[in-house]
């Protein structure tokens, strides 16, 4: 089927038969000349008449408009599929990320280990969700990762003025993130918080089909830590947070200073969940054709161009 995209360019055309009239009327020199002494004027040569040249100019305009309006033959439809993965990552930024039993603190670190993450996941869409005891959206799902990498740089210390790891609040966040995905992947950095029963989080991720990811950022040594009353305790890792990776279909890691173990989250991710995740898409199969009137565009103009004649005076 033949069609044009930019169908309202074809109005130009109207102007084509004001411009014929134009290039029709008597030159200066046909005005006060007879036929006989033009000829005395122009030496004879291969060179088109002005009203020629006029029309190859028209016809050159004429095919430049064709060009612009973009001429397309349009076939049936086809299906295009395409598998991605969508993964909501958590970044815990409770105050207890403060602590540098990890170099340089584990919320830096957990930054860095998520830019590494970033670098595997072309056949990933991410979206970044910070929490503590409430969680609140960085970015929506989105495959712009230079954007990602941007806004979470200029995550700091400011945002970890929060008590408490509520992973139940990052859950629910994340499920209203996704398009009725039937697979739902999240991954969480955090350090595991106080929580020793996850039983809830569990339940509440099977219900909605989320396969938990647990990157734990702490020791199990720990580290000194000031509370707001001055007092001072040691916070160490949470392993107790592995159960909700385990048994929701996700896997569980502690920190390393390799980054191949965050690049076997993202294969673990890949070869679960891509296929299962796969889409299709029915698009308009057309073949462009506007270079045609292009070229014959440029042969007239420089027909038209290269062909003046030349005068003896």
């Amino acid at each position: 089927m033949f069609s044009f995209q930019n169908l309202e360019f074809l109005w130009l055309l109207v102007l084509l038969p004001a411009l014929l009239l134009f290039a029709g009327k008597k030159s200066q020199f046909e005005s006060y000349f007879s036929k006989d002494v033009l000829k005395q004027i122009y030496i004879k040569n291969r060179g088109f008449s002005s009203k020629f040249r006029a029309n190859l100019l028209i016809l050159s305009l004429a095919m430049l408009i064709f060009a612009i309006a973009r001429p397309v033959f349009k076939g049936g439809e086809i299906e295009v599929k395409s598998s991605f993965i969508d993964v909501v990552v958590g970044l815990d930024i409770s105050k207890s990320m403060s602590v540098d039993d990890v170099f340089p603190n584990r919320f830096e670190f957990s930054k860095n280990k998520l830019f590494t993450f970033l670098k595997d996941a072309s056949d990933k869409r991410v979206s970044i969700v910070g929490f503590s005891d409430r969680a609140f959206l960085v970015s929506p799902l989105t495959k712009d990762f230079e954007s990602l990498k941007f806004l979470v740089k200029n995550m700091n210390f400011s945002y970890l003025n929060l008590k408490g790891t509520s992973i139940i609040s990052f859950l629910k966040s994340a499920n209203s993130l996704f398009d009725k995905n039937e697979h739902k992947v999240v991954l969480i950095f955090s350090d595991g918080g106080d929580n020793v029963d996850f039983s809830k989080e569990i339940a509440y991720a099977k219900e909605h089909n989320i396969a938990v990811y647990v990157y734990l950022v702490a020791t199990q040594k720990g580290a000194l830590f000031k509370a707001d009353n001055g007092d001072m305790a040691v916070l160490k890792a949470n392993e107790a947070i592995k159960n909700l990776a385990l048994q929701t279909g996700g896997a569980f890691l502690n920190y390393s200073l390799s980054n191949d173990d965050i690049k076997s989250i993202s294969d673990d991710m890949s070869a679960k969940f891509r296929d299962k995740n796969e889409q299709s898409t029915m698009i308009n199969e057309q073949q462009e054709l506007f270079y045609y009137p292009l070229v014959l565009a440029l042969v007239f103009f420089f027909m038209a161009i290269f062909s003046l004649p030349t005068r003896k005076i």
